[in-house]
């Protein structure tokens, strides 16, 4: 199934060619609600729907054109791990395998920490809970179509861990000012730098300096790098 949207008073220059996505959910109603917003969030996109993994690897092989997928690896099988496929995360990879450098969301309902950093580690574009606004998802997909990463991480999960403390050897969070740790919180939220500067009352080039300066500190070169460390160090109440 597909449909062109275009919101009102908006117009597509001529020579600017449509962006098609690809919305893959076994559920018709909910991957034809995600369309629906996908069409008012980005006028004139041409959005593809699919029902499964395998049609929408079949999709995919014939539409070489294809912009972003937005994927639902809906909820784990009891014959997952008795057939031995992985599950959500090998769906995923075949995905990445079959589209190559085709951005790739992940929608679901699972707020797992775990979920999230296997999610990025096999090369997942974001992770978008299907309970969030439309303005999320409309910051994942800018930010997944700018070659950037979106990381929401539910607020509860952080607010407990940094109570309580990391629990991995090494303490990442000593290493950090006061401030930075309340970069760092948001960061791991998933908010832009505007977003954090707004938030913390700085300006957004205050921001970045905190960001280079955490980055630098956990001796990574992105977003996605600092949710991996931040996980395997124990800030999401999660295995260290």
């Amino acid at each position: 199934m597909e449909f062109e949207l275009q919101a009102r008073g908006s117009s597509r220059s001529a020579g600017n060619p449509t962006r098609i996505f690809l919305v893959v959910d076994e559920q018709p109603m909910v991957r034809h609600g995600f369309a629906l917003s996908i069409g008012e969030i980005c006028p004139g996109t041409r959005v593809l729907e699919a029902g499964s993994l395998d049609e929408a690897l079949d999709i995919g092989r014939k539409t070489p054109e294809l912009a972003l997928v937005l994927y639902d690896p809906g909820p784990p099988r009891l014959d997952d791990a008795d057939a031995g496929g992985g599950g959500a995360i090998d769906g995923l990879r075949r995905l990445k395998e079959a589209l190559g450098g085709v951005p790739v969301l992940i929608l679901t309902n699972s707020d797992e920490v775990a979920d999230i950093v296997d999610s990025v580690r096999m090369g997942a574009r974001g992770y978008v809970l299907k309970t969030s606004p439309p303005e999320v998802l409309e910051h994942a997909i800018s930010l997944a179509l700018s070659g950037d990463v979106f990381l929401p991480l539910p607020r509860a999960v952080l607010n407990g861990a940094l109570s309580e403390g990391p629990r991995g050897n090494d303490d990442i969070l000593d290493r950090l000012t006061d401030r930075q740790r309340d970069v760092f919180e948001l960061l791991l939220a998933g908010h832009s730098n505007k977003e954090i500067a707004r938030g913390l009352g700085v300006l957004e080039g205050t921001v970045k300096v905190h960001v280079r300066a955490i980055m630098q500190k956990l001796g990574v070169r992105n977003r996605t790098q600092v949710a991996v460390v931040a996980a395997r160090n124990g800030c999401f109440n999660g295995e260290g």
